[in-house]
Order: structure tokens, then C-alpha cells, then sequence
């Protein structure tokens, strides 16, 4: 089963909109924020992977299903998972919740490419290391 990571975060007023609640392409901050604290939890950094690996990881698709609005002062937890893993592509999946109500579900894939921008296979030894968190 994949390592599931678990980041908590309280909703600040600059997340909401005029209607009180969390702006929708916020939620992908969020899901950044998961993200990242998974890679943290398993020893790596995203300029861990820049500078000693050096490639990015930009997103090249990202889905969000809104099910419930978050809102200011709200302490929500974001769930993130690795989904799939290939030489050329990682997949994550988010859920983010508020005390035990579901709000939002999505995922994201990324791609490896060099500072060129051209895409390149995980090198080996970070493919590994993400191979075991998964």
C-alpha cells in the first residue's frame, strides 16, 4: 500500500473569495503543500531533486472534484498519496478534509524534464527512492 502523508493547515483569510470560502484553484496550493510534505517525509526535498538530480517536476495534468467549501479559520488535513510512478511520469492523489467530511478530492501527474525543458526519464537513484515510497 502506498505511503499516505498528512499535513494539516488552517485556512488563512487570503485563501477565501468574496463568498467566504476557499477560491477554487487554491485547493492547489494545497495539494502542493501535500505533496511536498510527502517527498519531505520520505527525505527529499523539491530542490533536493533541482539541484542534486537537476530536474523539475512541473504538472502537465490536474483534476480537483469539489465537494464541500472550506473556509476561513477552517484546520483542514491534506492527504496525498503516490498514485502511479513511471520512468517518465508520477501521479499523486489529494484528499483534503475537515474534521471528517470529504471536501475535496483530485490528483496530479508530473513529468521530469531537464532545465532545458525537455522530458527525461526519473535518473536511477531518485526512481529508486520514489519506487520505495511507493
Amino acid at each position: 500500500m502506498a505511503k499516505v502523508a498528512r499535513a494539516d493547515y488552517r485556512i488563512i483569510y487570503a485563501d477565501t473569495d468574496c463568498g467566504g470560502v476557499v477560491y477554487y484553484a487554491n485547493y492547489f496550493r494545497l495539494f502542493e503543500i501535500g505533496r511536498t510534505e510527502l517527498l519531505r517525509q520520505a527525505g527529499l526535498t523539491y530542490r533536493d531533486i533541482e539541484e542534486k538530480e537537476g530536474i523539475i517536476l512541473p504538472v502537465v495534468e490536474a483534476r480537483a472534484r469539489y465537494r464541500h467549501p472550506a473556509r476561513y479559520d477552517d484546520l483542514i488535513t491534506i492527504e496525498t498519496t503516490f498514485a502511479e510512478l513511471f520512468p517518465h511520469k508520477v501521479r499523486f492523489e489529494y484528499k483534503i478534509w475537515h474534521e471528517k467530511r470529504l471536501l475535496v478530492e483530485g490528483f496530479t501527474v508530473h513529468v521530469p524534464v531537464n532545465k532545458e525543458g525537455r522530458l527525461v526519464k526519473f535518473p536511477e537513484k531518485l526512481y529508486s527512492l520514489l519506487k520505495k515510497i511507493f
